[in-house]
């Protein structure tokens, strides 16, 4: 069982001309492309999107059942990039998203268009397929449809929980934890608080409705907490990294390891609760996924108290990243609610959210297993070789 969709590794950027990269690439990407976008473009019928890279312009659009590349044309939606940008859109070192997060992207229109022409543009480059309706299905390993809501016990079998894991994309495994665990972090979690500080580099702060300004994350949490640190080291948790056989390996280092997060009511500014989004949705998908993020409930989460919900499959279908839900999208949303001491899972580009609290404020810790650096004589698996192959013209290794 994988769950490693790596098609590149990190190197030098290709050089490409936007006018090469418009005028060449874009035609012959999209004729080759055709057949296995209809479906798509027929459900989702993108708007005519026109780049503008510095003094030049290319308009994207529809004719009939093919998709165009127009030089020179002003229509639609125009996006405003320089040729850098265009380098690292098409390695995949950046998204719309990661644009519009840094407060780069510029945009006349509508971000909705920008997405929409995104995921035909990186499944042309990449050979892969914007998701359609029904593509997605959830099989048990028996061949039985598959309870998306089921959760597991710590000692239940690993090789169920992996296959559940890549079929949904996300795992809840009840009690991992004892109350005496959480009660102890969550006691370290208030010491911890008067040493984190606005512009530490280490913290997020939060205005409340009161208009106080209020810590909602602490990072490096296992260099403060013992708890937390005998924790993050534990057996039990490092069985979850050697789910896939992908040979996980924790991130960062001891003291480095975990976030804690305090979700309190009513915060008006700030990034506390974040919405829909997928951790690769700024970019490096291609290099990096999929990564196991591991939620810790210091106290539980439920539909008003912050619990975390998931789009089941969305690691399987390339779909809009953020902000919000692709309009139409078929995929079900499940919600995790927890207590004390379960642990959640999601796949790094698993659709997921954080849900504000509206009764009680929520405390959790994350951290997270990354896949094992490669490079270009390590063995990826014969799909993902084959697939960086495929992609070699426009791969940033070459």
């Amino acid at each position: 069982m994988s769950v490693d969709v790596r098609t590149r590794v990190d190197g030098e950027p290709a050089l490409l001309e936007p006018a090469e990269f418009f005028e060449v690439m874009v035609p012959q990407l999209f004729a080759d492309s055709n057949e296995r976008f209809t479906p798509s473009f027929q459900q989702r019928p993108p708007r005519p999107l026109t780049v503008s890279v510095d003094d030049q312009r290319w308009t994207l659009g529809v004719d009939g059942d093919r998709l165009t590349c127009v030089k020179g044309s002003t229509t639609g939606t125009v996006l405003r990039i320089d040729a850098e940008q265009l380098a690292a859109l098409i390695a995949d070192h950046v998204t719309p998203m990661g644009w519009l997060t840094t407060g780069t992207l510029q945009i006349h229109g509508q971000l909705s268009d920008v997405l929409d022409w995104w995921l035909l543009l990186r499944a042309a480059i990449d050979g892969t397929t914007p998701h359609v309706n029904g593509a997605v299905v959830f099989r048990g390993r028996d061949g039985e449809q598959l309870d998306l809501q089921t959760s597991y016990a710590p000692d239940d079998p690993a090789d169920e929980m992996a296959w559940f894991l890549e079929q949904a994309g996300y795992l809840h495994i009840k009690g991992m934890f004892s109350q005496a665990e959480m009660s102890a972090v969550s006691t370290e979690m208030d010491l911890a608080a008067p040493r984190y500080f606005e512009g530490d580099g280490r913290s997020w702060w939060a205005t409340l409705k009161d208009g106080t300004n209020a810590l909602v994350r602490m990072q490096e949490f296992d260099a403060e907490s013992r708890a937390a640190a005998e924790l993050v080291a534990d057996e039990r948790l490092a069985r979850i990294g050697m789910l896939t056989g992908d040979g996980h390996v924790p991130s960062g280092w001891d003291g480095k390891r975990v976030e804690a997060l305090f979700k309190p009511l009513g915060v008006t500014r700030g990034i506390s609760d974040v919405p829909w989004h997928k951790d690769c949705a700024l970019g490096r998908h291609s290099y990096d996924c999929c990564g196991l993020t591991v939620g810790i409930s210091v106290t539980g989460g439920g539909a008003t108290s912050g619990q975390l919900r998931v789009v089941a499959g969305s690691h399987r279908a390339l779909v809009w990243p953020a902000p919000s839900l692709q309009p139409g999208l078929d995929l079900p949303v499940v919600d995790l609610a927890t207590e004390a001491g379960d642990v959640t899972v999601h796949l790094s580009c698993t659709l997921h959210m954080a849900q504000p609290p509206a009764d009680r404020d929520r405390r959790v810790m994350y951290t997270s297993f990354s896949l094992p650096t490669i490079d270009n004589s390590a063995q990826v698996g014969r799909q993902q070789l084959k697939r960086m192959a495929d992609a070699a013209p426009l791969n940033t290794s070459q």
